[in-house]
C-alpha cells in the first residue's frame, strides 16, 4: 500500500511539473519574442595606452591589487581581453602592503564607430551598445571602498573607450566608506562573437 502511494505521489508530483513546464513554455517565447532585436553596428579595434597612478585617502591598495582591480574594470567596459595588458609601474617599499601612491600602465584595445569608407586590410566588427555599471561587486566592503578608484577611473581611464549616456555618482568623503554614493554606469560599445553568430 505505501508503495502504492509513492508511485501515484511521484506520478502526482512528476505530473504536476511536466504541466507547469508546458503552461510556462509560451510565457518563455512571449519573453524571448520581447526582447528588442540588438542594433548591430560596424566597429573596429583601436589601441590604446595609459598611465594611471592612484591616489586614495580612503582606501589604499598594493601594486598588484591596483592592477587587478582595474584590469578587472576595463574588462568590464569592453577592452579586449586577448591582448589586455596591465603592468604595475615600480612599487616603492613592501609590494605585499598598500602603496601611497601605486600606479599601472595599460595597453588595451578599445572599439570605435568604423570608419564610413575603411581601408580593405581594414578589419571590421559587429558589435553593439552595452549597459555597464561599476562597481562590478555590488555589495560588502569592496564596492564601499571604490569611490575614488571609480572617481579617478572615470577622470583618466574612461575617456579612451567609446561611451554614451555616462552617469557618474560619486560623494568621496576622505577616510569615510561611501557604500550607497558611488557608481558610475554607461553604454559602451562592444562585441560579441556568440551573439554576432546567433544573430546571422
Amino acid at each position: 500500500m505505501r508503495k502504492l502511494m509513492r508511485r501515484k505521489l511521484g506520478t502526482s508530483v512528476f505530473g504536476a511539473i511536466a504541466l507547469g513546464m508546458a503552461l510556462g513554455a509560451p510565457a518563455l517565447a512571449d519573453n524571448a519574442a520581447a526582447q528588442p532585436p540588438i542594433a548591430w553596428k560596424p566597429a573596429v579595434w583601436v589601441p590604446k595606452e595609459v598611465q594611471f597612478v592612484y591616489m586614495g585617502f580612503t582606501t589604499h591598495y598594493t601594486c598588484d591589487g591596483l592592477r587587478d582591480a582595474v584590469r578587472e574594470m576595463v574588462l568590464q567596459m569592453g577592452a579586449r581581453k586577448d591582448d589586455l595588458k596591465v603592468y604595475e609601474t615600480p612599487c616603492a617599499g613592501n609590494p605585499d602592503r598598500p602603496n601611497p601612491f601605486p600606479g599601472v600602465k595599460i595597453k588595451m584595445s578599445v572599439l570605435q564607430p568604423a570608419p564610413d569608407a575603411p581601408s580593405p586590410d581594414t578589419q571590421v566588427v559587429q558589435a553593439y551598445w552595452k549597459p555597464v555599471k561599476l562597481p562590478y561587486r555590488q555589495s560588502g566592503i569592496n564596492a564601499a571602498g571604490q569611490c575614488e578608484l571609480i572617481e579617478q577611473f572615470n577622470q583618466k581611464v574612461l575617456p579612451l573607450f567609446t561611451t554614451r549616456n555616462v552617469d557618474v555618482k560619486t560623494t568621496c568623503v576622505p577616510h569615510q566608506l561611501s557604500p550607497l554614493g558611488t557608481s558610475l554606469q554607461a553604454e559602451v560599445l562592444v562585441t560579441d562573437q556568440k551573439r554576432v553568430a546567433d544573430a546571422r
